[in-house]
C-alpha cells in the first residue's frame, strides 16, 4: 500500500504558515510615524485593503479578529492602531 504524501505535506505548510503570523505586537511596534509604506509592508506584509481619499491613503491588514490600521500621508505613517493583537 502507498501512501500520498502530498495532501500531508500541503496541511503542514499550511499549519506552519498560519502558525506564523506578522500580525504580531512585536512587528506592530516596529511601526513609527513618518515610516514609508514600503517598510510597513516589509514588517507585516501585504495589506488585505487600501483607501485613498483626497491624498490619506487608509490601509487595512486582518486575520481573524487580529487587525492593524495604518494611514499615510506622502507615502509617510501618520497614524497607527491595532485590534486584538498579541
Amino acid at each position: 500500500m502507498k501512501i500520498r504524501r502530498f495532501p500531508v505535506i500541503t496541511f503542514a505548510a499550511c499549519f506552519m504558515l498560519i502558525g506564523c503570523s506578522k500580525l504580531t505586537n512585536e512587528n506592530y511596534s516596529k511601526i513609527k510615524i513618518g515610516m514609508p509604506f514600503n517598510q510597513v509592508t516589509e514588517i507585516i506584509g501585504k495589506p488585505t485593503s487600501c483607501d485613498d481619499v483626497v491624498g490619506v491613503k487608509s490601509c487595512r491588514w486582518s486575520e481573524g479578529k487580529i487587525s492593524v490600521s495604518v494611514n499615510f500621508v506622502g507615502d509617510q505613517v501618520i497614524l497607527h492602531t491595532a485590534e486584538n493583537i498579541r
